[in-house]
């Protein structure tokens, strides 16, 4: 590199070479942003290469000089132990899938009934996005400068992860300023202006996107591991997602990856209030030095977008990256707030997928499993295929009709697909390739794990297990009311479960606080501190919150979402009972929780009518009679008396039921938190407002009422000085919270 410089000595004073350094900063990003984001190659890569190595000395030889938003300071030199996690501002949600037009029109009309007009006559178009095939990145700017890169995680917590992202040429290190013509042009107003270059001056700017690899760099690594005997990379999205977690950014450095813009978020700023559409997010992640995909593009219609889709498929091959579909949203960002998540996916947007790859391969066995409720669910057992990158050896039937109806036999060669590139499944019989040797499924006559008599009941397509002691039908429903979205006991696995019922401490989960420290010191590999943890891990888990309970009992058809539903109708009971015994303020207060006894939540539940069940959202007749039953039926009230008497309990927020009562303080209120609290967290802060009726937002409006302001407040700060909003210093609101 050295060879491209154009003098052979450095003779600066510091002033001289700050003023060149700075210089040369601004060409090198001024054709880095034409070469990665406009695809425009300004000079050749010999001369920028030659721009770069002169930064590169003059830093050297003034190294205080050097800034972290430098292009040489793209490469870290640190190797991590490991990645700290980031929780994200705003939750990095999951998408709902559709693979074909009906299914898509459906997600319209559900969005339709939703807002109770059709969507053709309110003129909302569509957005257009290739849905990329890679890694999520959530990318945070503050005063202009790259500060954090992160995954997606989980979507709410994800991985730090900024060495490696500050070694993707396509992601600038200092956000680009757009002239003010520029963002006319973006038809943004002179307000939007104002506040978006103070954005880029002192406030937060995030961008989120997909780290990808090209497929060319996918082949050519994949040929240079060969030669060296290394294994290669299963597909583009493996490549992406193991280059990103690189402990060595280096390593990182060398898989060449890029990124792509797909969403903006605008600190302290509602969607939809500085830039009103999603088509304008996209040109002004473009102008603050983002790729985009060029391919993007507005959709009048549903029509609009098939079009697209049908245009988009036949070119995918052409393509230079892997994508597995479009993704469509609404392109006014405001109908985004108005529309909203549902579950743990918003309704604004939905990923119009690909058909998934498919492959042939043959049945070798069949296997029946045996859930928590008993069901028998038959896996097929397949000779190892490679679809999609991936080697499929299982597969799910979901049930026996589904094998009836693909007139399935052991030996058939079969089409497979990965469903979403997510799920392996069984689409298809070559019957013209059978031999003769194949043989047919019988339907399962007796549990495969306890040898009970096994049925089917008319209406329903699964074959259950009908003893009710079955040992996997026990094990699992123990696992589940354990598991993380339940009682959440942390430290029990299925093996240490499975040891309980073997020698006989536990016949259900409500045995499990029952358990006493004597137990497991007969247990084998049992000494004290072991018997000790386990106990004070189930002991912390007696009061459980009334949904978790719910959703732990296992109740067919009741998943988290509508265990949640069901825990806020005992609510409202709850809150209609008060209504008659809270009489003045100093009761509510005192009352601010209540320990629901199990006992109580029997006759709750016995009140509802069959009817009451379905009128609830989301809750249709078969889960209706689910729920009923189930709170009639005398093996499961012996097992909730029992989990009574063991001295469980449950625990209900009363927030509601003091609004309702009308001693909410807070009722009607809203309030925006920023900076630090020294006496509370921020959670204790918010349930404290939730508590008295209160309502937490996350950004500042002219609809908020107070700004709780702590230690080193935020932009939301100024901004409520600004709109003449109440600000409240933690002292202030202490003393409010006693009032």
């Amino acid at each position: 590199m050295a060879g491209f410089l154009c003098y052979t000595g450095i003779n600066m004073t510091h002033s001289e070479a700050q003023n060149r350094i700075k210089k040369l900063r601004t060409e090198i990003d001024y054709h880095r942003y034409y070469y990665h984001v406009l695809d425009q190659e300004t000079i050749s890569a010999a001369a920028l290469d030659s721009l770069k190595n002169e930064l590169f000395l003059l830093e050297n030889e003034f190294p205080d000089l050097i800034t972290p938003d430098s292009p040489t300071q793209r490469v870290a030199g640190t190797v991590l132990d490991k990645f700290k996690k980031v929780t994200h501002s705003q939750p990095m949600i999951s998408l709902f899938d559709a693979f074909s037009e009906a299914e898509m029109r459906a997600w319209q009309e559900r969005n339709q009934n939703y807002l109770k007009q059709p969507l053709d006559t309110l003129g909302f178009p569509y957005y257009c996005e290739l849905k990329l095939d890679g890694l999520a990145i959530n990318l945070r700017y503050q005063n202009g400068l790259l500060i954090q890169g992160a995954t997606r995680g989980d979507g709410k917590i994800g991985e730090e992860v900024t060495g490696n992202i500050r070694t993707i040429s396509s992601i600038p290190l200092k956000l680009r300023r757009p002239s003010s013509q520029e963002l006319v042009d973006l038809g943004l107003t002179d307000t939007s202006l104002e506040k978006i270059y103070k954005l880029l001056d002192f406030g937060v700017i995030e961008l989120r996107g997909e780290a990808i690899m090209s497929k060319k760099t996918f082949s050519n690594l994949n040929k240079k591991y060969i030669s060296s005997g290394k294994a290669p990379l299963a597909n583009t999205r493996n490549g992406v997602a193991g280059s990103i977690r690189q402990l060595d950014s280096k390593i990182t450095a060398e898989r060449h990856l890029e990124f792509y813009a797909y969403d903006l978020l605008l600190a302290d700023f509602e969607r939809g209030e500085l830039i009103s559409r999603r088509d304008q997010a996209d040109g002004l992640a473009k102008l603050l030095g983002f790729k985009v995909l060029k391919q993007n593009q507005v959709a009048k219609n549903l029509e609009e977008v098939f079009s697209f889709y049908e245009e988009v498929a036949k070119k995918r091959a052409a393509l230079p990256f892997e994508i597995d579909g479009v993704v469509v949203k609404f392109n006014d960002l405001k109908m985004w707030n108005i529309l909203g998540i549902v579950g743990k996916a918003p309704r604004y947007m939905m990923a119009y997928k690909f058909s998934a790859e498919q492959a042939t391969t043959k049945i070798k066995e069949i296997v029946w499993q045996v859930g928590r409720t008993g069901a028998l669910t038959p896996t097929a057992i397949l000779e190892p295929v490679k679809v999609g990158g991936v080697v499929v050896g299982r597969s799910t039937l979901h049930n026996f009709d589904e094998i009836e109806r693909l007139d399935l036999r052991l030996g058939d060669t079969i089409i497979i697909e990965r469903s979403g590139d997510v799920i392996p499944k069984v689409i298809k019989v070559l019957k013209n390739l059978r031999s003769g040797k194949e043989k047919k499924i019988a339907a399962p006559l007796n549990c495969p794990i306890c040898g009970g008599q096994v049925r089917k009941i008319d209406g329903e397509v699964a074959y259950r297990c009908f003893n009710k002691r079955c040992y996997a039908v026990n094990l699992r429903q123990i696992i589940h009311f354990v598991s993380k979205g339940a009682a959440n006991i942390e430290g029990l696995g299925p093996k240490l479960i499975e040891q309980f019922i073997i020698t006989g401490l536990i016949k259900d989960a409500a045995d499990l606080y029952s358990l006493k420290k004597s137990d497991l010191l007969s247990l084998e590999r049992y000494g004290e501190k072991k018997a000790d943890n386990v106990i004070k891990i189930i002991a912390a888990r007696r009061q459980l919150a009334l949904s978790r309970f719910i959703y732990g009992l296992g109740i067919r058809h009741v998943g988290e979402e509508t265990a949640g539903l069901l825990a806020e109708k005992i609510g409202e009971k709850i809150e209609a009972d008060d209504k008659k015994i809270l009489t003045n303020q100093a009761d509510a207060l005192k009352d601010k929780r209540e320990n629901l006894s199990i006992s109580k939540l029997i006759k709750y539940f016995q009140k509802f009518e069959l009817t009451d069940l379905e009128k609830m959202s989301d809750v249709g007749p078969i889960v209706a009679r689910s729920i009923y039953d189930f709170w009639r039926a005398e093996t499961n009230l012996k097992r909730l008396v029992k989990f009574s008497s063991n001295g469980v309990s449950l625990k209900i927020d009363k927030a509601g039921a003091l609004a309702s009562a009308g001693f909410g303080k807070f009722s009607g209120k809203s309030f925006v938190l920023t900076g630090s609290l020294a006496s509370l967290t921020r959670s204790a802060a918010k349930d404290k407002i939730k508590m008295f009726g209160g309502k937490v937002k996350d950004s500042v409006g002219r609809d908020t009422d107070y700004v709780i302001a702590g230690a080193e407040p935020g932009t939301k700060y100024e901004k409520a000085r600004q709109l003449g909003i109440k600000i409240l210093s933690e002292e202030d609101f202490l003393q409010f919270l006693n009032w």
